[in-house]
């Protein structure tokens, strides 16, 4: 298995849905650097299941950070540092460790490895990434350090068919408080009430739903991404591929861009006041690899949660007809959790950007 991610500032997660434990351990991150550990834990607080019946799993666990190294006196030392959240309250008995669940892990893991994932799918659930919230929560407090005009803000975009639309001026002006006065963090009132409506309507139905989630970096530096095969977005979209439901990923126009002329398409060049910006940002902040300094804009598309409170047929392992329905906890739809998720993503993608830009600099 493939569990660490990052080159400079790197993570490995540890732990299955339903064992003990999930966590992680940071390597890699700067000492020196004051860390408050009840910022992580509003991190973990958004990804958190149980949070509301209506909209999100009704799985109570309370996800209490705990540090076991690489910080002293809330000081990162510059060794290892150990982030871990007990699980308490796992239900293995609620799954069946023969039948093959509709569009899930099993069947190719048992291909892969010669054995299915523990209960509750193992590493392949989302449970997984608590540690990875945990190190984007250490990690956005170093940027706060290194680079502190930068803001990081994710939202969601769309559920189903309701799409929440923003202008380019509102694109400016998007914040924090804005999405937190919503009943979903989406900054259009009123497309967040339907979205929770049809949230629920799925849920009374046994069904789930998908969506999009977008996000926007301001005051990124210029110069981070490493051409060619690192390039910013290249990294950005392995990031986001790597979350579970995720299923698709544009960055700046994207797909739109194809329906556009070149000379449309285009982001000139102006000086102002010394420095160098565009007139437009189809690019979404990215060019040939390397951020411009632009905001970078990108959305990830999420999938349906594959587990539906309906009846299925499939087969067991040994290909016999099941008839199967499930007996968990499930989210009936992943994006009101997920938001948190594409933003550690991000955070984590950028800080070992900045910390490679930066050897760059100290070697040139």
């Amino acid at each position: 298995m493939s569990n660490s991610f990052g080159r400079l500032f790197r993570i490995t997660t540890f732990g299955e849905s339903h064992g003990k434990a999930v966590g992680v351990i940071i390597d890699g991150c700067p000492a020196r650097i004051n860390i408050d550990l009840t910022i992580i834990q509003q991190w973990l607080d958004r990804r958190r299941p149980g949070q509301n019946d209506r909209l999100t799993s009704a799985r109570r666990e309370l996800d209490r950070v705990k540090c076991l190294s690489g910080i002293v006196d809330n000081i990162t030392i510059g060794s290892p540092i150990t982030l871990m959240v007990d699980n308490i309250d796992q239900r293995p008995s609620d799954y069946q460790p023969t039948v093959l669940r509709p569009s899930h892990a099993d069947y190719t893991y048992l291909g892969k490895y010669g054995l299915m994932p523990p209960s509750g799918g193992g590493r392949a659930s989302a449970r997984e990434t608590v540690g990875r919230v945990a190190a984007a929560g250490l990690a956005r407090q170093v940027l706060q350090v290194v680079v502190p005009k930068m803001e990081i803000i994710g939202w969601i975009d769309s559920v189903k068919n309701v799409t929440c639309s923003l202008t380019d001026d509102q694109l400016a002006t998007v914040n924090r408080k804005q999405l937190s006065t919503n009943p979903l963090p989406c900054p259009d009132a009123d497309k967040a009430q339907q979205m929770v409506e049809v949230i629920e309507q799925a849920r009374q139905d046994g069904e789930t739903v998908g969506g999009c989630i977008a996000l926007l970096v301001r005051n990124c530096p210029v110069g981070l991404g490493e051409p060619v095969f690192d390039k910013l977005e290249a990294q950005l979209a392995q990031a986001m591929l790597s979350v579970p439901a995720v299923k698709g990923f544009e960055i700046g126009s994207g797909f739109r861009g194809t329906t556009m002329y070149g000379s449309q398409h285009n982001d000139g060049f102006v000086a102002n006041d010394g420095t160098i910006t565009t007139t437009s940002n189809y690019s979404g902040g990215v060019q040939g690899g390397i951020s411009n300094g632009a905001d970078i804009y990108l959305r990830v598309a999420c999938k349906p949660v594959s587990t539906i409170f309906q009846q299925q047929q499939t087969v067991d392992k040994d290909g016999q007809p099941v008839t199967f329905k499930p007996r968990g906890r499930h989210d009936p739809c992943v994006l009101p959790r997920a938001v948190v998720i594409i933003e550690a993503m991000t955070v984590l993608v950028l800080l070992d950007n900045f910390l490679i830009s930066r050897s760059w600099t100290k070697n040139s």
